[in-house]
C-alpha cells in the first residue's frame, strides 16, 4: 500500500491536487449519446448525479461559460449540489481572466489540476502555466517545487482580489519562494 501511494505521489508532482471523490451518495450514468443536462452540454460516456438526481459532473462536449472562465470543449466539470460550478480540469491550458492556467494531463482531463471556484462562479485558484504578475505580485507558476514543498497555484478572494500565491522573486520584505499572503 505505502508502495502504491508512494509511486501516485511521485506520478501526480504538483500537477494533481487532492479534491473530494464523487460523493457515496454519487450515481454513475452512462449517457448513450451527448446529452444536455441542466444546461451543461454533457458528452457520451459517463455522467455523475448527486441523489437527488441533480448532475454532479460530465465532460462537456463543446467550449463554454463556465463561472467566470471559458473553458475548452473536453474538459471535465464538477458542480456543488446546487448546480453552480465547483471546479474544472481542462482539457489543455487556456486562459481565465489573463492568467493562463494549466489543464490537461496524459491520464485526461479528469486527473489533471483543477480550476476552482466559488459558488458566485467567481475564481478561486488556478494554476499557473508560467511566473505571472497578478495584481503588482511576482507569483510562481505552479507545478514546481520550491525548497521542500510544491508550488501551488495563486488563491483568490471572492472579490477577486489576490488572496495568496508563491513568490517569483523577491517583493517587499518577502524572498523568492516564500507564500505570499494578504487581506481582502
Amino acid at each position: 500500500m505505502r508502495t502504491t501511494i508512494g509511486f501516485a505521489i511521485l506520478l501526480c508532482g504538483a500537477h494533481c491536487v487532492a479534491v473530494a471523490a464523487s460523493t457515496p451518495q454519487s450515481i454513475r450514468k452512462s449517457l448513450p449519446q451527448p446529452t444536455v443536462i441542466q444546461g451543461f452540454p454533457c458528452a457520451k460516456g459517463y455522467a455523475w448525479f448527486f441523489a437527488d438526481g441533480q448532475l454532479e459532473k460530465c465532460t462537456v462536449t463543446h467550449e463554454m461559460p463556465f463561472g467566470e472562465a471559458t473553458i475548452p470543449a473536453g474538459s471535465w466539470i464538477t458542480l456543488t449540489e446546487d448546480g453552480k460550478p465547483r471546479f474544472v480540469q481542462m482539457l489543455h491550458d487556456a486562459p481565465i481572466l489573463g492568467l493562463t492556467c494549466l489543464g490537461g494531463s496524459w491520464l485526461g482531463p479528469s486527473e489533471g489540476p483543477t480550476v476552482s471556484f466559488y459558488p458566485s462562479g467567481k475564481l478561486k485558484q488556478c494554476f499557473l502555466t508560467a511566473d505571472h504578475t497578478v495584481h503588482g505580485v511576482p507569483c510562481m507558476k505552479s507545478g514546481g517545487i520550491f525548497g521542500n514543498r510544491s508550488v501551488s497555484g495563486p488563491m483568490f478572494y471572492e472579490n477577486g482580489r489576490l488572496k495568496s500565491c508563491t513568490l517569483t522573486t523577491d517583493f517587499g520584505t518577502q524572498h523568492r519562494g516564500e507564500l505570499f499572503k494578504q487581506a481582502p
